[in-house]
């Protein structure tokens, strides 16, 4: 016999600034180790730096670009809720009773 399953848990907001930081910062920190290594990385082992690079171009796009992301979807939820609203109230008023004179 199965148990029944279990409600999901309630999805919880975070702050994205704090890790999407972080992660700019951890791929300084490893392109400033490998810069600073110098003639001892070896040559085959250079192409770190551009992992690097990227990564810290791409947290600092995703810290610049998530606000936006969350304010579009932000405004697309209110919308979807001001439709809903308004086709509620049609529905209310093609159901009421009209009278006739």
């Amino acid at each position: 016999m199965r148990k029944p399953r279990q409600p999901d848990p309630d999805v919880m907001e975070s702050d994205y600034r704090v890790p999407t930081a972080l992660g700019v910062a951890a791929w300084l920190v490893a392109l400033v180790v490998l810069v600073a290594m110098g003639e001892k990385l070896p040559e085959t082992e250079r192409w770190w730096i551009w992992v690097c690079a990227v990564g810290i171009a791409l947290g600092v796009f995703a810290y610049l670009y998530i606000p936006r992301l969350l304010r579009k979807r932000r405004e697309a939820e209110e919308r979807g809720a001001a439709r809903r609203r308004e086709r509620a109230e049609q529905q209310g008023e093609d159901a009421a009773p009209q009278e006739h004179s």
